[in-house]
């Protein structure tokens, strides 16, 4: 088998664009991530099975750094309405043709103020998405 080549998923140049603002320069990480429930009931038969898989319900993962001033993506969260609707386009590999770029949108929540002394102030948060994310691929 031969080695894989190009683009294979390293995290390097990404875009994070929260309300047509680029942020990827603030964060540490984002993840779009699947929760896909599922049920399997077993029958009174030898190897019965019946499985049935649902919808998944995304969330958004990210990361980075407390910037409170003007122009920070914490601030912007802090600075919304619990629950308002943000708008999200997320490419894990910024401009490259071929590759992913996502569209969809998060309810806001605000985010952790403050930290250790010494140390860079961070944050986590997980975002609700809301329906699907659309997927398609930058030409």
């Amino acid at each position: 088998m031969a080695a894989m080549s190009g683009q294979i998923g390293v995290m390097k140049n990404s875009l994070v664009s929260v309300e047509a603002t680029d942020y990827a320069n603030q964060l540490t990480r984002a993840r779009l991530v699947p929760d896909t429930p599922s049920q399997t009931t077993r029958t009174l038969v030898p190897d019965g099975a019946i499985t049935d898989v649902d919808s998944p319900a995304w969330t958004f993962e990210i990361a980075g750094l407390q910037k409170q001033a003007t122009g920070g993506l914490a601030s912007l969260l802090n600075s919304s309405t619990p629950g308002d609707l943000l708008d999200i386009i997320f490419e894990p590999s910024k401009s490259i043709s071929g590759q992913p770029h996502y569209v969809f949108q998060v309810v806001a929540k605000p985010v952790p103020v403050g930290g250790d002394q010494g140390a860079q102030s961070t944050f986590e948060v997980v975002l609700e998405v809301i329906g699907q994310p659309v997927k398609t691929a930058i030409a």
